[in-house]
């Protein structure tokens, strides 16, 4: 493989940031384009040119030219979209959230595994730098033994308000699509919570227009997370422990973040400073992906589909908590 020959399948605004940082990987190169909507593709190709346009997915996943498909439909989506390309034996890179629910997760991960074809989630910030450099930090102890993380995501959605973000039928509300960042976050670096408290505020179709979460470990740890549609918050994150603590300022899912270190005292404060790439971030994740192809890899080691599932089984909990059900799910018992 000279060059990873990447498709995408749906042609929605995550994807136009996806292609545009296919630009910045030496060794990745976009061949095709799907939408539902051949006009779409072609719009979307005059952008992003590329030498396939499909006006279907059947059409995508049967390109012999394409070495792996990003899924980049709505997350209510990405189990059917997932199956499609494995069932073709195209290698997949598959957007957050990664599934509805735990037993699609399960669905999808069991048939890449048995037909020994790639398979990772697309949770873009854990291969960032700045995210790879706070995970050192905690390991070299410079923040003693961690206590807890606080973590917020919102915004007020711009009119006119995209239908998914509250459509019951697309996975809608805050959780899956942004207030799963908080909980990666959490459960990424303090591990998979022993009790979860959480409440929601209903929209009126019904998803959670916000969502507060504490997540409690047995060694007293907790986490403070919260996710809202209803206001712009700062987006921000603090990771602190027995001697200092670690803040990520705006956005701190994006490479634009700024790691605070703070080392005990309110004024101790330093800047931890990284070199920024070009680009929306997504080529961090996209050069892993090649690497994991190259070398004949089904699974990420980074972040593994077992770590896909335990985020899974993590946000299935948090739903069955609040009371959130969406007609994917036939029961929380996976």
């Amino acid at each position: 493989m000279a060059k990873i020959k990447w498709g995408i399948l749906a042609c929605g605004k995550i994807a136009k940031k996806f292609a545009a940082d296919l630009q910045w990987v030496d060794d990745a190169e976009l061949v095709a384009v799907a939408s539902r909507d051949i006009a779409n593709a072609k719009s979307f190709a005059e952008e992003f040119p590329a030498k396939h346009i499909f006006g279907s997915y059947q059409e995508l996943v049967a390109c012999k030219d394409v070495d792996v498909i990003y899924v980049a439909s709505p997350h209510s989506h990405h189990h059917e979209h997932t199956l499609l390309c494995l069932n073709h034996g195209k290698a997949v890179l598959c957007e957050k959230a990664f599934a509805i629910n735990l037993r699609q997760a399960n669905e999808m991960v069991q048939l890449a595994r048995s037909k020994h074809i790639f398979l990772m989630e697309a949770l873009w910030t854990r291969f960032l730098p700045h995210y790879i450099k706070v995970r050192a930090m905690l390991a070299e102890g410079m923040i003693g033994e961690p206590k807890g993380v606080l973590a917020n995501f919102g915004f007020k959605p711009n009119e006119p308000v995209s239908q998914r973000l509250y459509d019951p039928a697309l996975g809608g509300g805050t959780l899956l699509d942004i207030g799963i960042y908080p909980v990666f976050l959490a459960q990424s670096l303090l591990g998979v919570p022993d009790k979860i408290l959480a409440t929601m505020d209903p929209s009126s179709t019904g998803v959670d227009e916000q969502c507060s979460m504490i997540f409690q470990y047995k060694n007293g740890v907790t986490a403070t997370l919260f996710s809202t549609f209803e206001s712009n918050l700062e987006t921000d994150a603090d990771i602190f422990g027995t001697k200092g603590r670690i803040r990520l300022t705006n956005r701190f899912y994006e490479p634009s973040a700024t790691i605070q270190y703070y080392n005990g005292g309110v004024d101790t404060r330093s800047i931890v400073s990284l070199e920024r790439e070009p680009g929306w971030g997504y080529q961090h994740e996209i050069r892993h992906v090649g690497e994991c192809l190259k070398n004949g890899l089904t699974e990420s080691p980074v972040h593994s589909l077992n770590d896909t599932l335990s985020l899974m089984q993590t946000l299935d909990r948090v739903r069955e908590v609040i009371g959130l059900k969406y007609k994917q799910d036939s029961d929380f018992s996976s």
